[in-house]
């Protein structure tokens, strides 16, 4: 049987994509710049949102492996004459070889040898779907057990995908993926609406085409595998035997797909059509270790070099190891905009995923863009929220990322943005304990619905402001009065949130409306800035004048 009659990634369509028109169609890779004048891409159109986000993933990889912008000049003059379907097609042919997914060897993201195990139900290949031992205690209430039992190519393709780059923990052996399990994804889209062209490529890294020799190292399904159940070897960016751009197609679990014949009636009611497609999957522990990954490497020059391009990192201290951020309970908000955005000097403790940090450095610049421009420019933000195997969440969020034009200027605004954020921190941390300590009992649970409540009523009634004082920044000079509305945002929407979350009525007992009280006063001397030590450490973080507190405050206090 020719390679011909396999089902390739490169060379057939199978991506679902949603045109400007609303016209939804199914692609092969090098057609994403298909109708770019006349009725462009838009989005991915697949139906689950893990999908959609490892789209990006995907169609990024491939650019950055075999289309990549060689420098700085490069990328904006193919940012403003893209490639022709034709060029994008002849690059990816290059590498088309490693993109077969059900022939019998050296299939797309599968183990080089055939697996002795048993198969697992083609739903497990999910990420959210019930493991083995939720469905034996019957407590998959909501992801539920046997929706189906085979899937198509396209799906299953893009299902091993995602499963194979964000891969959690899976039990004894069976690895993570090379950002640990559930990376966070963040994306930059230049502006609202964007042809799916462009938001690739301003993600798209420089570097430079694979070439023959270049392909085992890129893509491990090409090779026997290298396994870790005995030395427990950990797989560099810089060994002899692996290509830094692996990070794009990393193999961390062992797994054999198991494909089928299926027979179904035509949609015409004429006759029947024979499809294949994968009826469950094999597995093996103890696939290739990527755990050095999760960090930086070093170029010649001894410039720390990050791994993979789209997830952010941060270290606990300097020198200490650099860990990949993870989505959390609660979701993504403009709390954690410094930690997605901006980089600490000198990359110690924090850093931005490199399209991030790129776009906001030297892209946006290229291309032209000046400050309103950026105001357009958005980031989204996803991954699950994993607890160990089980996924309690996927998380997907957008954010704007206005920038500056001038270094300088940026950062002004990323140390205006810290304070804000540290200082609204501080608030909810206040406000946080004296709801709670106004419920008049001590085993109210961080966690409770009540107090989660609070928070997100008080990010919400802050959150437009915050974004629309960092835009502000780049055209206020005296930034003194942003910090002191700031401020007062946050003292306006505190104080209103603990007496929606603990009101104080008629019939409420003497003691605990003393509590209450208490709680209030402690509050209100916070986020006014007056009267407590907590006030003058808001008022240190925000840079206004502590004001000197009476006699009766300081008795308070």
């Amino acid at each position: 049987m020719s390679s011909e009659e396999f089902f390739n990634l490169i060379t057939d369509p199978w991506i679902p994509v949603r045109r400007k028109s609303g016209v939804t169609t199914v692609i092969k890779p090098s057609e994403i710049v298909s109708q770019l004048e006349s009725d462009p891409i838009v989005a991915f159109d697949w139906p689950r949102p893990d999908f959609r986000v490892a789209s990006y993933e995907f169609m990024i990889g491939l650019l950055a492996t075999a289309f990549p912008p060689e420098d700085k000049r490069d990328w904006a003059k193919i940012w403003r004459h893209p490639p022709s379907e034709n060029e994008l097609s002849a690059a990816f042919e290059k590498i088309q070889d490693a993109f077969y997914l059900d022939r019998p060897e050296k299939c797309f993201l599968q183990d080089y040898d055939e697996l002795k195990s048993a198969y697992e139900p083609v739903e497990r290949l999910l990420i959210n779907a019930p493991g083995e031992k939720t469905v034996k205690d019957n407590k998959d209430l909501f992801v539920h057990r046997g929706q189906f039992d085979s899937m198509s190519l396209p799906t299953a393709a893009i299902a091993l995908f995602t499963l194979q780059s964000w891969s959690p923990f899976g039990g004894a052996g069976n690895r993570t993926g090379l950002r640990g399990g559930g990376p966070m994804i963040t994306l930059v889209f230049p502006y609202r609406d964007a042809p799916l062209w462009q938001v690739l490529w301003a993600n798209t890294p420089c570097g430079y085409p694979a070439d023959e020799e270049d392909m085992p190292k890129i893509f491990p399904w090409l090779v026997p595998t290298i396994t870790s159940e005995k030395s427990n070897k950990t797989l560099y960016p810089s060994d002899d035997d692996v290509d830094i751009r692996q990070c794009w197609w990393g193999m961390p679990r062992r797994i054999r797909l198991r494909f089928a014949k299926e027979t179904s009636q035509n949609s015409s009611g004429n006759g029947e059509s024979t499809e294949t497609r994968v009826t469950g999957w094999q597995q093996r522990p103890h696939g290739p270790n990527y755990t050095s990954w999760t960090g930086e490497q070093y170029s010649e020059t001894d410039a720390p070099v990050f791994v993979h391009p789209l997830t952010p990192r941060y270290r606990t201290k300097i020198g200490g190891e650099w860990l990949s951020l993870h989505p959390q309970p609660g979701g993504v908000d403009y709390r954690h905009w410094a930690q997605l955005v901006v980089t600490t000097d000198d990359n110690q403790l924090r850093s931005s995923a490199s399209n991030v940090s790129n776009w906001r450095g030297w892209q946006a610049r290229q291309i032209g863009l000046v400050e309103r421009d950026q105001l357009r420019t958005r980031l989204l933000v996803a991954g699950y929220d994993m607890d160990g195997k089980k996924a309690r969440n996927f998380l997907e969020s957008e954010m704007p990322i206005p920038g500056a034009t001038d270094p300088a200027m940026q950062r002004v605004q990323e140390k205006f943005a810290c304070s804000c954020i540290e200082g609204a921190l501080l608030v909810i941390n206040v406000l946080q304990n004296t709801v709670r300590d106004s419920q008049g009992a001590n085993d109210v649970s961080l966690n409770s619905l009540l107090l989660t409540k609070t928070v997100q009523e008080f990010v919400h009634k802050t959150e437009n402001v915050f974004f629309d004082l960092i835009t502000k920044i780049l055209d206020d000079k005296d930034n003194s009065k942003l910090y002191e509305k700031w401020r007062r945002v946050m003292e306006i929407s505190a104080l209103e949130c603990f007496d929606n979350a603990v009101p104080l009525m008629p019939e409420t007992q003497l003691q605990l409306a003393q509590r209450i009280v208490l709680n209030r006063r402690r509050l209100g001397a916070l986020v006014s800035c007056r009267g407590s030590k907590e006030g003058s450490k808001l008022a240190k973080i925000l840079n206004i004048p502590v004001p000197s507190a009476s006699k009766k405050e300081k008795k308070h206090d």
